[in-house]
């Protein structure tokens, strides 16, 4: 056997035993699943920065808390856009950068709402954002989804914000007497109003408004009662872009964007509700603005077209920023 046939046959015997080795030998990940989802997307509107921020989903059980809608026209939604009941229902804030104020709309839910929530601060951290860097911070409404995160252990988590709220939702959910004459079921919202909000006004950090009001440069509270009686939702407006926040407007986009009429048991009053709904879907299909909301699947932002009786939504395009 010459020279050149051996190594040739010692090549193949190693390859060989190689390609075994390799199909005996247990296969292993090159690292750990992480299992967390990014927190935060950023957008630009004008000169403004706009980042959505995560608090976390809950599972709620949207069979039982909206009203308006039969059974199979609900199960027929889910299943039109693949989810299935009790549906994973985001908490969204909004964390506006003018370039002069930090402003924050909502607080997610801290720790009213259980393990799965309560991430907003560490969402506003990944974004490369602080909780004492924040001005301003502008309440949609007070229920406990959208103001736990104001406070820890009863101290506050944005010691330097001052916390703006509709006064109509102050004199509600800030009244002791109301809390005292309240049906059992609905005294916890009272208490977790007074405690979020307590250091704030323990600080003199606490500032009411009244309806349609011009807050900072490029935001502006509007009124749209029902869901509560000071709901409120933002305008945000730099170079001729707009944004509006809707807050506790609409929870469930499978039924409310085809059926608007479609309300939900926490709303102090469905009717005007409804009212507020429907003016905002029109008003935002017609004049083609963006729009964000706190339940709407993160990051919650995009537009509406309006098609037969309701609209569509069309979530935002994807930019990468520098």
């Amino acid at each position: 056997m010459n020279s050149t046939h051996f190594l040739r046959i010692a090549a193949f015997a190693l390859l060989t035993s190689i390609s075994t080795l390799a199909l005996v030998t247990p296969a292993s990940a090159a690292a750990p699943m992480v299992k967390t989802s990014p927190g935060y997307y950023r957008v630009m509107l004008g000169d403004f920065e706009v980042t959505a921020l995560s608090d976390g989903t809950v599972q709620l059980p949207m069979d039982k808390l909206l009203v308006g809608v039969s059974p199979a026209d609900f199960d027929k939604a889910l299943k039109k856009f693949h989810l299935t009941n009790p549906i994973d229902t985001s908490i969204n804030g909004y964390l506006i950068n003018t370039g002069t104020k930090l402003v924050l709309i909502d607080t997610g839910a801290g720790s009213f709402f259980g393990p799965t929530v309560g991430k907003l601060v560490a969402s506003l951290k990944a974004a490369g954002y602080t909780p004492d860097q924040v001005d301003e911070i502008y309440i949609t409404h007070m229920h406990g989804d959208h103001i736990g995160g104001l406070t820890v252990n009863g101290a506050a988590v944005f010691p330097n914000a001052i916390v703006r709220a509709d006064k109509h939702e102050a004199d509600k959910w800030l009244s002791q007497a109301n809390m005292d004459k309240a049906p059992a079921d609905m005294k916890d919202g009272y208490a977790h109003a007074i405690s979020a909000l307590a250091p704030y006004i323990a600080a003199g950090h606490f500032k009411t408004f009244d309806g349609n009001t011009d807050l900072v440069p490029g935001i502006k509270s509007i009124a749209a009662p029902g869901h509560t009686p000071g709901h409120s939702i933002y305008l945000v407006e730099s170079n001729g872009k707009k944004l509006v926040l809707w807050g506790d407007l609409m929870h469930v986009a499978a039924v409310q964007f085809d059926r608007p009429a479609v309300a939900i048991h926490f709303d102090s009053d469905s009717k005007e509700a409804i009212a507020s709904r429907e003016k905002a879907y029109a008003d935002a299909a017609k004049e083609g603005y963006l729009v964000g909301s706190a339940h709407l699947s993160f990051p919650g932002l995009g537009y509406l077209r309006a098609e037969g009786k309701g609209y569509v939504w069309i979530p935002v395009n994807y930019v990468s920023l520098p």
